[in-house]
C-alpha cells in the first residue's frame, strides 16, 4: 500500500481528519456518492483495511477513523460523527464494531449502510475485564510488544498461527497505536454498553460478517447481531479468524463492494 495513502488515511491522520471530512462532505454533495468510514479494532491502525481501501476507493470516498483519543465508546463515537460526512456508510471490525453500533444511532439517519465485522453486541464480562487489566499492566510497564504477541493467536485463524508476515503486521499496528492509546481503548471497551436492546432500532442495510474460526468474537455472537437487526445479511467467512480484512481480503472486499452497491 502506498505510504502516502497510509499517511492521509491511517495512523498519522489525526490533524488531517477534520479537513478530509470537509472535503468528503463537499464531494459527497457534488457527486451524490456515499462515502464510507472504516473504524479499526483494538490495537489496530489503518493498515487493518489496507486491502479494503484499495477496493472501496474505486466506488466511493474512503475515510479511516482515528479511535485512539478517548476513553469511552460514546466519546469515540461522538468524535467520529462530528468529523464524518452528513450521510455515509460505516464499517467497523471488533472494537470498531462496538463503536459503529453506537454511531449508527447518533442520529440514525446519517448512517446509510452498516457493516459489523467480527464483533459483538454484548457488554464486557468479568473474565474479559480481568484479562484486559493484565494487558493494561503490561502496556503501562513498556511491554506492549508482549501484548501483541499474546493477542496474535487469538487474532487469527488457527491455520495462520505460523504466518510470520501477518504477525509482523500485527506488531507494526501495535507500535502505531502505542501504549497510551491502547490503554484508552481497553478502558473504553471495558465500559462499553450492551447494544442488544438497540439492535432492532437499526434500520439501514446491514452486513454482519465473521470468520468461521474467530476465537475472540465467535460466529454465534454475529448470529445474535444479525437476528436482532431486521433484514441484515449474515456471512461466515471460511478459513478465517478475527482479522478477516487481513486474513481473507478478497472475500471480504467482494462482500463489502456488494454491500456498498446494494
Amino acid at each position: 500500500m502506498d505510504s502516502g495513502l497510509l499517511a492521509s488515511l491511517g495512523p498519522g491522520m489525526t490533524r488531517s481528519y477534520a479537513n478530509a471530512a470537509l472535503l468528503l462532505k463537499d464531494e459527497a454533495l457534488m457527486h451524490e456518492t456515499r462515502p464510507i468510514v472504516l473504524i479499526p479494532g483494538l490495537l489496530c491502525s489503518a493498515r487493518l483495511y489496507t486491502h479494503q481501501i484499495a477496493a472501496l476507493w474505486q466506488i466511493a470516498p474512503v475515510m479511516v477513523a482515528d479511535h485512539r483519543w478517548d476513553e469511552t465508546i460514546a466519546a469515540i463515537a461522538a468524535r467520529i460523527l462530528a468529523d464524518a460526512p452528513p450521510r455515509f456508510a460505516l464499517a467497523g471490525l471488533s472494537m470498531g464494531g462496538y463503536i459503529a453500533g453506537v454511531v449508527a444511532q447518533l442520529p440514525p439517519e446519517r448512517v446509510q449502510k452498516l457493516a459489523l465485522l467480527d464483533t459483538s453486541a454484548r457488554p464486557e464480562t468479568p473474565r474479559q475485564t480481568e484479562r484486559r487489566l493484565e494487558q493494561i499492566s503490561l502496556a503501562e510497564s513498556g511491554r506492549l510488544a508482549e501484548v501483541a504477541e499474546l493477542l496474535f493467536p487469538l487474532f487469527v485463524h488457527r491455520n495462520r498461527h505460523g504466518d510470520s508476515a501477518l504477525k509482523q503486521l500485527v506488531h507494526l499496528m501495535a507500535e502505531e497505536t502505542g501504549p497510551e492509546a491502547f490503554v484508552r481503548q481497553q478502558r473504553a471497551i471495558m465500559a462499553r454498553p450492551d447494544l442488544r436492546p438497540a439492535l432492532a432500532s437499526i434500520k439501514c442495510p446491514t452486513l454482519v460478517l465473521v470468520g468461521d474460526g474467530d476465537e475472540l468474537t465467535p460466529p454465534p455472537l454475529s448470529e445474535e447481531i444479525a437476528a436482532g437487526i431486521r433484514g441484515s445479511r449474515l456471512i461466515v467467512v471460511p478459513e478465517c479468524g478475527h482479522l478477516s480484512t487481513l486474513e481473507q481480503p478478497e472475500a471480504v472486499n467482494k462482500l463489502l463492494v456488494e454491500w456498498m452497491e446494494r
